[in-house]
């Protein structure tokens, strides 16, 4: 069963969020995502057959939910689900890639014993051809206008809901029936480049990965495991995850320009990511002056901390660190933040505000439960 329901902004505002319920089997879900994605302009890849095969062989063995989806996919385009030239995921329909501030406060520090974890999406307020250094086209909408909130209910496994801007079958943040929660961050402003046109590749794409452990993990460990056994691949931008669950465990996923997979935990205490590599500077204490480059992550970073490190925290201020960190409404910033996101990982919930633009701020929060069971 496919629901659709317009939930913030509108035709003047900046952002048009449409909240998308699927019950069903996965195949069921599957199917209807692709007639989603088909309807917003996406059309499947070429692929080589041989990297095809060798694909739906991983999906089937390392995820089976994401396999039958596909199945559903073949199903909307009339397609054999075993043909080989095409590529039946990858649903996006715009570039993906962000800055971002994340801060997790385990039960442990929270006033109420919940572990929550919030995130500010920051993006670019402009259009594609914008960003590419030229004028937009005719119509041409910037890139984050028509975000995507996503409920699955599979017949068998986790339910979750996940926020997406680029890709109906990944996400940028997630949380499942289970409590875990999983948002992505660029992991390397500094050196941070245009996604680059990389043809599917076995294993996880990097906007994929958030939907594959809140599909497949229950907790963090279950997650670590998944993903020290996954094969993951990005589009030239470095990004990593901050990963956190009911039972108030939490940590940072990232892999390095080498290939090295790091794991960066700190403990029954709070936990502040924003866009660079915690496993070069793990002491917030410690870190490199900005430049004009670093779009503010080390500042970002130690503001977050400093109001975190100690305290016992309510909801309250969790949003309100959140807000300390936003880009400014400026014309000489590029970044706006696009949403602004609280999981609570005890309630299964995930509670997001939308910018509307500049002038207009944000609408009201909007509680969304993990399933609609």
């Amino acid at each position: 069963m496919k629901n659709m329901t317009q939930v913030a902004g509108g035709k003047d505002d900046f952002q048009l969020v449409h909240h998308l319920t699927l019950t069903g089997s996965q195949f069921e879900i599957g199917r209807a995502l692709t007639e989603e994605a088909r309807r917003m302009g996406w059309a499947p890849t070429p692929v080589a057959p041989v990297v095809n095969r060798a694909r739906r062989t991983w999906f089937e063995r390392h995820w089976p939910q994401h396999h039958a989806r596909m199945d559903g996919a073949a199903a909307a385009l009339g397609l054999d689900p075993g043909q080989d030239a095409l590529a039946l995921d990858g649903l996006n329909y715009i570039p993906e890639g962000s800055g971002c501030s994340a801060l997790w406060i385990p039960p442990s520090a929270a006033t109420d014993g919940h572990g929550r974890v919030g995130r500010n999406y920051d993006f670019f307020p402009s259009t594609t051809s914008e960003v590419m250094g030229s004028a937009p086209k005719p119509n041409e909408l910037p890139m984050a206008a028509r975000p995507y909130v996503i409920t699955t209910v599979p017949d068998e496994g986790l339910s979750s809901t996940v926020i997406t801007m680029s890709d109906l079958d990944g996400c940028m943040d997630g949380i499942n029936s289970a409590g875990l929660a999983v948002m992505l961050l660029i992991g390397d402003f500094e050196n941070a480049a245009p996604p680059e046109h990389v043809s599917p590749q076995v294993g996880v794409g990097s906007v994929q990965l958030p939907r594959f452990l809140v599909d497949t993990c229950a907790n963090v460990d279950q997650a670590k495991q998944a993903l020290l056994g996954a094969k993951q691949y990005d589009h030239g931008t470095l990004l990593h995850y901050l990963v956190a669950d009911a039972h108030g465990q939490a940590f940072v996923w990232e892999r390095g320009r080498d290939g090295s997979e790091n794991i960066v935990e700190f403990g029954d205490g709070p936990l502040c990511v924003t866009n660079h590599l915690l496993h070069r500077n793990p002491d917030p204490m410690n870190l490199p002056a900005d430049n004009e480059s670093s779009f503010r992550t080390f500042e970002r970073l130690q503001t977050l901390h400093e109001r975190s490190k100690g305290a016992t925290m309510s909801p309250q201020d969790l949003r309100d660190s959140l807000e300390a960190v936003r880009p400014y409404e400026d014309p000489a910033v590029p970044f706006r933040t696009l949403w602004t996101t609280v999981f609570d990982t005890a309630d299964r919930t995930l509670s997001t505000s939308f910018y509307l633009g500049d002038g207009r701020r944000y609408t009201e929060e909007l509680v969304f439960h993990s399933s609609d069971r």
